[in-house]
């Protein structure tokens, strides 16, 4: 029997995530993955979380295993707001943050608050595959800027938003990861997110901030204010997890938004699973509150930075001159883009035989675009795995340009 008269229209423009149909591909271990944004799981604090689950159970046990409120338990936003003003540098009252089971709940709930069909809403390109899934059956019309070095061009932003006034449009929201972006991994300048604010009160727009990699950044020389930290008109929506820096598997996020909003978001969150588990709350409080997490922060960064070097290293030594390599501060990616005429989804099927696999491009572009591009972890892997993926990519690279 066909299902398809049964179902809604939405469903049509609901899509798979690329990175997740091929982490079912690589989960046997005989491909090393550059694929998944997946943490390197050396770096999880399995004994902190032990001790802080052993201690929530036996003190608070009738607790963490009940309902919570939906916006999240008050004692874990209120350390969640310490910690956010320790690391982040902004001030955010606890009745402002809503507790979300992972970052990627939050991205749907803006949609589903924010976006009617035929709204305008401006990205990143390239940008989070997931975001862009998220959005898509809000069915929205995009608006792409691109990035550089310094992150998204503000200047060709400008432009876009003077092209939609003269239209009588007002885009609803930018969608903008400032820190380590995913997946290009560039930081924009403290001049361009100065001047996005100057143009969300100028042109009447929200800014949504996904700050999930502003922790994970690997040089004392940049700069990494957040958004929200610089947004005098509450014009910043700002998003974040602990899925990077403690556990993806905990699924904790949160969104940060003001009250009038914060009620919304509420009222989404409430229709879409109740609340967050209340036991990954108050374990991830007790590692807050113990100073678990900063504490590994610190092991964290110095591996990861470690991975940047050596995929940098084998970029620079095995891929063809003409290619284009982003040089990441911080986060999990470098993103590559060929500059010859190669579908890489195509060259995936060639580099899968020989076993490596990455993200291809294309997905992370509102419209597809970006064909001859593709995403690179470089967290996961073991060192000696990733070199090796590296050489065995920039060869096949080799033989497709020069070919």
């Amino acid at each position: 029997m066909s299902y398809a008269r049964f179902l809604s229209s939405i469903t049509r423009f609901m899509r798979r995530s690329e990175i997740r149909e091929l982490l079912k591909l690589t989960e046997k271990g005989e491909i090393i993955s550059l694929a998944g944004g997946l943490p390197d799981p050396k770096v999880f604090p399995i004994d902190d979380v032990s001790k802080a689950s052993v201690k929530v159970l036996s003190e608070e046990g009738e607790k963490a295993l009940q309902y919570a409120p939906t916006k999240g338990v008050g004692r874990y936003r209120e350390e969640l707001a310490k910690f956010i003003r320790r690391t982040r540098g902004f001030e955010v009252d606890p009745e402002n943050i809503v507790v979300t089971t992972g970052s990627q709940q939050a991205l749907d709930m803006i949609a589903r608050v924010f976006i009617d069909p035929g709204d305008s809403i401006v990205v990143e390109e390239p940008t989070y595959l997931a975001a862009l899934n998220a959005f898509r059956p809000a069915r929205p019309r995009f608006v792409g800027v691109p990035v550089d070095d310094e992150g998204m061009k503000v200047e060709v932003l400008e432009e876009k938003l003077k092209e939609l006034k003269r239209e009588g449009v007002k885009p609803k929201f930018v969608y903008t990861i400032p820190i380590a972006q995913n997946p290009s991994g560039v930081t924009m300048s403290l001049e361009r997110r100065k001047r996005l604010l100057e143009l969300a009160e100028e042109y009447d727009f929200l800014v949504v901030e996904d700050d999930v990699y502003g922790l994970l950044v690997y040089r004392d020389d940049v700069d990494t204010t957040p958004l929200k930290a610089m947004d005098k008109h509450d014009r910043v929506i700002y998003v974040s997890s602990f899925s990077k820096i403690l556990s993806p598997g905990f699924r904790l996020g949160h969104i940060i938004a003001p009250s009038e909003l914060v009620n919304y978001f509420e009222l989404c969150k409430q229709s879409m699973d109740l609340h967050t588990p209340a036991i990954t709350q108050y374990i991830t409080l007790e590692l807050i509150r113990s100073g678990a997490i900063e504490r590994n922060l610190m092991g964290i960064r110095s591996v990861y930075s470690e991975k940047l070097k050596i995929m940098l290293e084998a970029i620079e030594e095995t891929f063809p001159k003409t290619v284009w390599y982003s040089r990441p501060v911080g986060g999990m990616f470098v993103w590559v883009k060929l500059n010859a005429n190669i579908d890489t989804a195509e060259l995936l099927k060639k580099a899968i035989k020989r076993g490596v696999a990455y993200v291809p491009g294309k997905a992370f572009y509102h419209d597809y675009s970006g064909v001859d591009t593709m995403r690179l972890n470089f967290t996961y892997p073991p060192k000696d795995k990733l070199r090796k993926a590296i050489e065995i990519l920039g060869g096949l690279i080799k033989e497709e340009v020069f070919s």
